[in-house]
């Protein structure tokens, strides 16, 4: 216990360079039981105070920032958080069609959902976590170094996998280009997938990886997240957005650019955005 609340403190000074052996332990240790966001915002700024920041997830990692400023988890992802960790478990809950406007932040959202699934208890030791991206490795490493990332600013927790891996409290992380998922169709035991900017997938590859996805359902009972903008009609959203509610697995959000003006966006970035021809499909 002491050691624990030692490492806190060193954490709050910012002595964290000065800890190596059994480092990731011990950072895993002080995330065990954290919320990933206290949604009340005056319980919030209460234990805030009484933790001296260690109160959260978000707070103690460090918030997603936007032009170096660290910004909240705002009301339109906690209707994600909600759905994701609904106490109903409705079946729909766990497999989310989210078309989004670009800037939301939603991807960084279900990567730290991600990484708080991971290090909050024990559940997904020994289970693995898939992230496919567009065809091309570029965008699967660089996700996977925004999720090692997240645990860089207070935290300078090292990482020595591959670039596309990311071990973390015993669950595998990785990202596969969506022109190159063999290794994504053998897994023993996968629990959550995420499908990010999904619409931009080729024809013959969406419909290859939504099979392997949902055929996982069966098998480990995944939760299966598709984010995308909306891209050109007769893509995997649309057809997805076609599907009869009652027999579609999937529960549709939909989070236009209204959503973050004032939080993510300012009036200006949105009348400036506005001016671009590609703006009403966003």
């Amino acid at each position: 216990m002491l050691r624990q609340f030692k490492f806190a403190e060193d954490i709050l000074l910012g002595n964290t360079n000065s800890i190596s052996e059994g480092y990731q332990e011990q950072v895993l240790s002080i995330l065990k039981g954290k919320p990933f966001w206290i949604w009340d915002e005056k319980e919030h700024e209460q234990e805030y105070v009484k933790t001296d920041g260690l109160c959260c997830f978000n707070d103690i990692c460090g918030r997603p920032t936007k032009d170096k400023r660290e910004m909240p988890m705002f009301d339109y992802e906690k209707i994600l958080y909600d759905s994701l960790m609904s106490v109903d478990k409705n079946f729909k809950d766990k497999h989310l069609w989210v078309k989004k406007a670009t800037g939301l932040g939603v991807t960084e959202f279900m990567l730290r959902m991600m990484a708080w699934l991971c290090t909050r208890d024990e559940t997904f030791d020994g289970s693995q976590m898939c992230i496919v991206t567009g065809p091309n490795i570029e965008m699967a490493t660089k996700l996977i170094k925004r999720m090692k990332g997240i645990f860089e600013p207070k935290l300078g927790l090292p990482f020595s996998n591959k670039e596309t891996v990311l071990e973390l409290n015993g669950c595998t992380i990785e990202a596969y280009p969506s022109n190159h998922i063999d290794s994504y169709r053998a897994l023993d035991n996968p629990k959550f997938i995420l499908l990010d900017e999904s619409d931009f997938f080729r024809k013959g590859e969406h419909e290859d990886v939504r099979h392997v996805s949902e055929r996982y359902i069966g098998k480990s009972d995944p939760y299966i997240v598709m984010v995308s903008t909306p891209n050109a009609p007769g893509g995997l959203f649309y057809n997805i957005e076609k599907e009869p509610e009652d027999t579609c697995l999937y529960k549709h959000i939909k989070l236009d650019y209204k959503y973050g003006v004032g939080k993510i966006y300012t009036v200006e970035e949105i009348e400036k955005a506005k001016q671009s021809p590609g703006f009403d499909s966003d």
